[in-house]
């Protein structure tokens, strides 16, 4: 029994050297992404935890520095999920509509 032709594309694409390089490179880009955000969040909750004077500090009025750093961490992610959008739209997507126009041939 022949393979069906969904199969066989699907194998193709696998195999594709571009689809292989588009997943080492989204991959590389993902896992960098997650490790600045991580080390932006976990920062901010160590220093909560071990330096919590620092935060404590009244910059105006009733408003501490926590505040503006905790919002600084919210930014950061956002920041982040447009970098990766960014990416994502001018060179992901563009090598995903490479790959497919491939595999149709």
């Amino acid at each position: 029994m022949a393979a069906a032709p969904e199969s066989q594309s699907l194998r193709r694409v696998a195999e594709s050297a571009r689809y292989q390089q588009l997943v080492r490179e989204r991959s590389r880009f993902s896992w960098t992404l997650t490790g600045i955000m991580l080390a932006v969040f976990f920062g901010y909750i160590l220093l909560i935890a071990f330096a919590p004077h620092i935060l404590a500090q009244r910059i105006s009025g009733a408003t501490t520095l926590g505040i503006p750093v905790g919002i600084g961490v919210i930014v950061v992610g956002i920041i982040l999920t447009g970098i990766y959008v960014h990416r994502a739209n001018t060179r992901f997507d563009p090598l995903i509509r490479e790959i497919a126009k491939e595999s149709r041939r």
